[in-house]
Protein backbone atom coordinates (compact mmCIF):
# COMPACT_ATOMS: atom_id res chain seq x y z
CA UNK A 1 0.00 0.00 0.00
CA UNK A 2 1.22 3.39 -1.03
CA UNK A 3 0.39 6.43 1.44
CA UNK A 4 -0.26 9.53 0.89
CA UNK A 5 2.89 11.74 0.12
CA UNK A 6 3.55 14.51 3.51
CA UNK A 7 2.32 18.79 3.23
CA UNK A 8 5.10 21.17 3.22
CA UNK A 9 5.32 22.20 6.60
CA UNK A 10 7.36 24.37 8.97
CA UNK A 11 9.68 21.43 10.73
CA UNK A 12 12.52 21.13 12.56
CA UNK A 13 14.99 18.72 14.66
CA UNK A 14 14.72 18.44 17.83
CA UNK A 15 16.74 16.69 20.84
CA UNK A 16 16.30 18.14 24.62
CA UNK A 17 18.89 16.89 25.95
CA UNK A 18 20.70 20.00 27.88
CA UNK A 19 23.98 20.19 29.90
CA UNK A 20 24.67 17.22 32.01
CA UNK A 21 22.09 14.66 29.85
CA UNK A 22 23.11 12.67 27.37
CA UNK A 23 21.67 9.20 25.71
CA UNK A 24 25.09 8.05 26.24
CA UNK A 25 25.24 8.47 29.98
CA UNK A 26 21.17 7.22 30.23
CA UNK A 27 20.26 10.76 31.50
CA UNK A 28 17.60 12.36 29.97
CA UNK A 29 15.23 15.47 29.89
CA UNK A 30 12.21 15.79 32.08
CA UNK A 31 8.65 15.63 30.96
CA UNK A 32 9.01 19.70 32.73
CA UNK A 33 11.79 20.49 30.54
CA UNK A 34 10.82 18.91 27.10
CA UNK A 35 7.66 21.16 27.91
CA UNK A 36 9.78 24.21 28.10
CA UNK A 37 11.17 23.53 24.88
CA UNK A 38 8.44 22.78 23.07
CA UNK A 39 6.33 25.66 24.64
CA UNK A 40 9.27 28.36 22.80
CA UNK A 41 8.93 26.58 19.38
CA UNK A 42 5.29 25.92 19.72
CA UNK A 43 3.19 28.59 17.26
CA UNK A 44 6.12 28.79 15.11
CA UNK A 45 7.35 24.84 13.76
CA UNK A 46 4.52 22.61 12.80
CA UNK A 47 6.53 19.53 12.40
CA UNK A 48 9.45 17.86 14.60
CA UNK A 49 11.61 15.19 13.88
CA UNK A 50 13.28 13.20 16.78
CA UNK A 51 15.73 10.16 16.22
CA UNK A 52 15.16 7.04 18.89
CA UNK A 53 12.51 5.09 20.12
CA UNK A 54 14.05 6.08 23.69
CA UNK A 55 12.87 8.11 26.83
CA UNK A 56 13.51 11.20 25.14
CA UNK A 57 11.04 10.28 22.50
CA UNK A 58 8.58 8.52 24.73
CA UNK A 59 8.26 11.44 26.67
CA UNK A 60 7.71 14.02 24.02
CA UNK A 61 5.26 12.12 22.75
CA UNK A 62 3.42 12.02 25.91
CA UNK A 63 3.58 16.13 26.49
CA UNK A 64 2.11 16.80 22.95
CA UNK A 65 -0.86 14.51 23.58
CA UNK A 66 -1.11 15.39 27.18
CA UNK A 67 -1.07 18.98 26.63
CA UNK A 68 -2.77 19.38 23.05
CA UNK A 69 0.65 20.96 21.17
CA UNK A 70 0.23 21.82 17.67
CA UNK A 71 2.94 19.23 16.43
CA UNK A 72 3.17 16.43 14.35
CA UNK A 73 6.57 13.91 14.95
CA UNK A 74 8.43 12.12 12.39
CA UNK A 75 9.40 8.90 14.52
CA UNK A 76 13.11 8.05 14.13
CA UNK A 77 13.99 3.83 14.80
CA UNK A 78 17.68 3.93 15.49
CA UNK A 79 19.05 1.34 14.73
CA UNK A 80 22.85 0.09 15.73
CA UNK A 81 25.71 -1.19 14.02
CA UNK A 82 25.14 -4.39 12.45
CA UNK A 83 28.32 -4.49 9.94
CA UNK A 84 31.94 -3.39 10.58
CA UNK A 85 33.10 -0.28 8.73
CA UNK A 86 36.65 -0.40 8.75
CA UNK A 87 36.58 2.66 6.71
CA UNK A 88 34.63 4.97 9.89
CA UNK A 89 37.83 7.15 10.80
CA UNK A 90 36.12 7.47 14.55
CA UNK A 91 35.51 4.07 14.93
CA UNK A 92 32.91 1.42 12.93
CA UNK A 93 34.86 -2.00 14.16
CA UNK A 94 32.88 -3.99 16.60
CA UNK A 95 33.38 -7.70 18.20
CA UNK A 96 30.45 -10.16 16.79
CA UNK A 97 29.27 -10.30 20.38
CA UNK A 98 28.21 -6.58 20.07
CA UNK A 99 27.06 -6.72 16.13
CA UNK A 100 24.79 -9.80 17.54
CA UNK A 101 23.58 -7.71 20.62
CA UNK A 102 22.47 -4.66 17.85
CA UNK A 103 20.82 -6.97 16.29
CA UNK A 104 18.93 -7.81 18.74
CA UNK A 105 18.67 -4.81 19.94
CA UNK A 106 17.33 -2.73 16.79
CA UNK A 107 14.18 -5.32 16.37
CA UNK A 108 13.10 -4.26 19.97
CA UNK A 109 13.89 -0.72 18.50
CA UNK A 110 11.61 -1.30 15.79
CA UNK A 111 8.77 -2.64 17.79
CA UNK A 112 8.81 0.39 19.95
CA UNK A 113 8.74 2.40 17.19
CA UNK A 114 5.54 0.30 15.98
CA UNK A 115 3.76 0.21 19.34
CA UNK A 116 4.26 3.89 19.48
CA UNK A 117 3.62 5.18 15.63
CA UNK A 118 0.53 2.97 16.52
CA UNK A 119 -0.49 4.50 19.91
CA UNK A 120 -0.24 7.96 18.77
CA UNK A 121 -0.83 7.43 15.49
CA UNK A 122 -2.71 11.26 15.61
CA UNK A 123 0.34 12.68 15.93
CA UNK A 124 3.01 10.64 14.38
CA UNK A 125 2.78 11.20 10.65
CA UNK A 126 6.10 9.66 9.38
CA UNK A 127 8.49 6.54 10.93
CA UNK A 128 12.44 6.58 9.40
CA UNK A 129 14.07 3.07 9.62
CA UNK A 130 17.24 4.34 10.80
CA UNK A 131 19.48 7.52 10.38
CA UNK A 132 22.90 7.93 8.45
CA UNK A 133 23.32 3.92 8.42
CA UNK A 134 24.44 3.18 4.85
CA UNK A 135 27.23 6.05 4.15
CA UNK A 136 30.38 5.38 3.88
CA UNK A 137 31.64 6.88 6.85
CA UNK A 138 29.32 6.11 9.53
CA UNK A 139 29.99 3.97 12.69
CA UNK A 140 26.57 2.03 12.47
CA UNK A 141 26.53 0.39 9.42
CA UNK A 142 23.40 -1.93 8.10
CA UNK A 143 23.24 -3.75 5.06
CA UNK A 144 20.83 -1.65 2.90
CA UNK A 145 18.96 -5.13 2.03
CA UNK A 146 18.82 -5.33 5.69
CA UNK A 147 17.27 -1.89 5.93
CA UNK A 148 15.16 -2.42 2.99
CA UNK A 149 13.67 -5.96 4.76
CA UNK A 150 13.12 -3.78 8.33
CA UNK A 151 11.19 -0.74 6.42
CA UNK A 152 8.85 -3.51 4.86
CA UNK A 153 8.14 -4.83 8.38
CA UNK A 154 7.01 -1.25 9.83
CA UNK A 155 5.60 -1.04 6.62
CA UNK A 156 3.36 -4.10 7.42
CA UNK A 157 2.26 -3.32 10.54
CA UNK A 158 1.89 0.48 11.04
CA UNK A 159 -0.34 3.32 8.74
CA UNK A 160 2.36 5.87 8.16
CA UNK A 161 4.40 6.18 5.16
CA UNK A 162 7.98 4.78 6.09
CA UNK A 163 11.17 6.43 5.15
CA UNK A 164 14.98 6.17 5.75
CA UNK A 165 17.14 9.12 6.60
CA UNK A 166 20.29 9.18 4.76
CA UNK A 167 23.05 11.58 3.10
CA UNK A 168 22.32 12.47 -0.54
CA UNK A 169 24.94 10.35 -1.57
CA UNK A 170 23.88 7.09 -1.12
CA UNK A 171 20.71 7.61 -3.13
CA UNK A 172 22.17 8.05 -6.35
CA UNK A 173 23.32 4.24 -6.48
CA UNK A 174 23.59 2.00 -3.18
CA UNK A 175 20.22 2.58 -1.90
CA UNK A 176 18.89 2.01 -5.42
CA UNK A 177 16.86 -1.16 -4.00
CA UNK A 178 16.09 0.35 -0.82
CA UNK A 179 14.07 2.96 -2.22
CA UNK A 180 11.71 0.92 -3.93
CA UNK A 181 10.25 -0.42 -0.28
CA UNK A 182 10.37 3.57 0.99
CA UNK A 183 7.19 5.78 0.88
CA UNK A 184 9.34 8.42 0.25
CA UNK A 185 13.20 9.19 0.63
CA UNK A 186 14.64 11.51 3.29
CA UNK A 187 18.02 13.28 2.34
CA UNK A 188 20.52 15.28 4.36
CA UNK A 189 22.17 17.78 3.08
CA UNK A 190 25.23 19.78 4.52
CA UNK A 191 27.00 22.02 2.37
CA UNK A 192 29.41 23.56 5.07
CA UNK A 193 30.67 20.32 5.94
CA UNK A 194 31.45 19.97 2.11
CA UNK A 195 33.63 22.85 2.65
CA UNK A 196 31.06 25.52 1.16
CA UNK A 197 30.91 28.55 2.11
CA UNK A 198 27.59 30.32 2.73
CA UNK A 199 27.45 32.05 -0.69
CA UNK A 200 27.62 28.87 -2.29
CA UNK A 201 25.51 26.78 -0.15
CA UNK A 202 22.19 27.28 -1.07
CA UNK A 203 22.87 26.16 -4.80
CA UNK A 204 24.78 23.20 -3.15
CA UNK A 205 21.50 22.37 -1.52
CA UNK A 206 19.41 22.97 -4.05
CA UNK A 207 21.40 20.82 -6.55
CA UNK A 208 21.62 17.51 -4.11
CA UNK A 209 18.25 17.42 -3.81
CA UNK A 210 17.90 17.96 -7.68
CA UNK A 211 19.99 15.28 -8.27
CA UNK A 212 18.07 12.55 -5.81
CA UNK A 213 14.81 13.31 -7.41
CA UNK A 214 16.38 12.83 -10.70
CA UNK A 215 17.29 9.78 -9.91
CA UNK A 216 14.03 8.80 -8.13
CA UNK A 217 11.26 10.10 -10.90
CA UNK A 218 7.64 9.56 -8.73
CA UNK A 219 8.84 9.19 -5.37
CA UNK A 220 8.49 12.17 -2.96
CA UNK A 221 12.27 13.51 -2.02
CA UNK A 222 11.97 15.79 1.82
CA UNK A 223 14.64 16.96 3.69
CA UNK A 224 15.07 15.42 7.08
CA UNK A 225 18.65 17.07 7.74
CA UNK A 226 19.61 20.68 6.45
CA UNK A 227 21.42 23.39 8.59
CA UNK A 228 24.91 25.59 9.27
CA UNK A 229 27.22 25.36 12.30
CA UNK A 230 27.72 28.31 14.29
CA UNK A 231 30.78 26.96 16.14
CA UNK A 232 33.93 25.14 14.80
CA UNK A 233 37.51 24.05 16.27
CA UNK A 234 38.65 22.85 12.79
CA UNK A 235 37.36 19.97 12.63
CA UNK A 236 35.71 18.92 9.35
CA UNK A 237 34.37 22.47 8.88
CA UNK A 238 36.48 25.59 8.49
CA UNK A 239 36.30 27.80 10.93
CA UNK A 240 35.97 30.98 8.82
CA UNK A 241 32.63 29.40 7.41
CA UNK A 242 30.81 29.40 10.18
CA UNK A 243 28.89 32.15 12.63
CA UNK A 244 25.70 32.31 13.90
CA UNK A 245 25.04 35.31 11.01
CA UNK A 246 26.41 32.59 8.48
CA UNK A 247 23.47 30.43 9.94
CA UNK A 248 20.70 32.93 9.90
CA UNK A 249 21.91 33.50 5.92
CA UNK A 250 21.63 30.18 4.83
CA UNK A 251 18.51 29.06 6.53
CA UNK A 252 16.89 32.22 5.61
CA UNK A 253 17.74 31.63 2.05
CA UNK A 254 16.17 27.47 2.79
CA UNK A 255 12.84 28.62 4.08
CA UNK A 256 12.66 30.89 1.51
CA UNK A 257 13.22 28.25 -1.14
CA UNK A 258 10.91 25.46 0.88
CA UNK A 259 8.00 27.99 0.92
CA UNK A 260 8.24 28.67 -2.22
CA UNK A 261 8.19 24.94 -4.03
CA UNK A 262 6.30 23.37 -0.98
CA UNK A 263 9.23 20.94 -0.08
CA UNK A 264 9.49 19.47 3.37
CA UNK A 265 12.69 20.75 5.07
CA UNK A 266 13.28 19.90 8.41
CA UNK A 267 15.69 22.12 10.03
CA UNK A 268 19.18 20.66 11.73
CA UNK A 269 18.42 21.78 14.47
CA UNK A 270 16.07 23.83 17.48
CA UNK A 271 18.68 23.22 20.22
CA UNK A 272 22.48 22.82 20.78
CA UNK A 273 24.16 20.16 22.21
CA UNK A 274 27.06 20.09 23.94
CA UNK A 275 27.06 16.59 24.84
CA UNK A 276 28.04 15.87 21.45
CA UNK A 277 31.25 14.92 19.40
CA UNK A 278 34.67 15.65 21.23
CA UNK A 279 35.34 17.32 24.55
CA UNK A 280 36.31 20.60 22.60
CA UNK A 281 34.19 23.41 23.40
CA UNK A 282 34.07 24.80 19.44
CA UNK A 283 33.54 21.08 18.31
CA UNK A 284 31.27 21.53 15.54
CA UNK A 285 28.65 18.97 16.35
CA UNK A 286 27.69 20.65 19.60
CA UNK A 287 26.32 23.88 17.41
CA UNK A 288 23.93 23.60 15.27
CA UNK A 289 20.96 25.22 17.07
CA UNK A 290 19.22 27.90 16.06
CA UNK A 291 18.74 28.09 20.44
CA UNK A 292 21.92 27.71 22.40
CA UNK A 293 22.47 24.69 25.22
CA UNK A 294 21.14 27.27 27.47
CA UNK A 295 17.93 27.96 25.43
CA UNK A 296 19.14 31.51 24.98
CA UNK A 297 18.21 32.62 21.32
CA UNK A 298 20.92 33.19 17.73
CA UNK A 299 19.91 35.46 15.39
CA UNK A 300 18.40 32.61 13.13
CA UNK A 301 15.47 32.69 15.58
CA UNK A 302 14.42 35.80 13.68
CA UNK A 303 13.07 33.34 11.30
CA UNK A 304 10.40 31.59 13.44
CA UNK A 305 7.23 32.58 11.74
Amino acid sequence: MQRMPLPYKRAICYSGFRDGQSPDDGVFPSEAEILEDLQLLEGHWDALRVYACDLHTERVLKVIERERLPFTVMLGAYIGAEVNNQGCPWGGVYSEETLEKNRQQNKEELDRAVLWANRYESIVDVVSVGNEATVDWTDHLIDPETVKAYAAYLRSRIPQPVTFCENYVPWLDKLKSLAQELDLIAIHTYPVWEYKTVAEAMDYTRKNYEVVQAAHPGKQIIITEAGWATASNGRGIPPENVGELYQEAYLRELLEWAERERILVYIFEAFDENWKGSDHPLEPEKHWGIYRADRSAKPALSLQR
